[in-house]
């Protein structure tokens, strides 16, 4: 019962979409409407620039943190309900209930997850990520990355099969929403970091 109720809770908070509520504060605009069509970070970072964005990838990664704290108490500390409970807080990122299930790709909230899990899998992986970012400018790569590498590090840091075998789910997540971006990846069509077409509004 209480891995069923810490599951549920993540899932509503998960599905607290700050990008949507930050771009209709501040801009008065659906978020979904513009850049690439995503509530999360990335797209914040299109469309109302740095500083919303830096806010939005804050909160979306307290989130899962959050969810998976409440899942501790709630389960007396089992890290198998803690780690599902990071699972549906991206869930509700994805496909938020409050908001006709149209969100984000769950990145931010996975960056949550993973330093909730590891911090040194958060790291190392984080670092991976941050690097193709930065030598491709194309950060759905880097997030692919990120969701590739979280599994394999924390094998390596924690060699706790039962959290490895919840991140897959996360790295599935992860490919999921991504499949766009990897289309367009390997058309060479995706949208780089800094294209023109990604300028914040005025």
């Amino acid at each position: 019962m209480e891995f069923v109720l810490s599951a549920a809770i993540s899932y509503l908070i998960g599905s607290i979409s700050f990008s949507y509520l930050i771009a209709k504060k501040l801009a008065g605009i659906d978020i979904r409407a513009h850049g690439s069509g995503n509530a999360g970070a990335t797209n914040t970072l299109r469309v109302l620039g740095k500083g919303p964005a830096i806010v939005v990838l804050v909160l979306d990664m307290l989130k899962g943190m959050a969810a998976m704290q409440i899942a501790w108490y709630l389960s007396g500390g089992s890290t198998v309900a803690v780690a599902f409970a990071g699972i549906f807080a991206i869930i509700g990122h994805n496909w938020p209930v409050f908001f006709q299930f149209r969100g984000g790709k769950g990145i931010a909230t996975t960056l949550g997850v993973a330093l909730m899990l590891s911090w040194k899998a958060f790291v190392v992986s984080g670092i991976l990520c941050l690097l193709v970012i930065l030598v491709t400018r194309y950060v759905s790569l880097g997030s692919l990355v990120f969701v590739t590498a979280l599994p394999v590090t924390l094998w390596i840091f924690t060699g706790d099969a039962a959290l490895f075998g919840v991140s897959l789910f996360v790295t599935l997540l992860g490919y999921v929403r991504h499949y766009s971006n990897i289309r367009n990846l390997l058309a060479g069509k995706e949208r780089k970091l800094g294209d023109p077409s990604s300028r914040p509004l005025k």
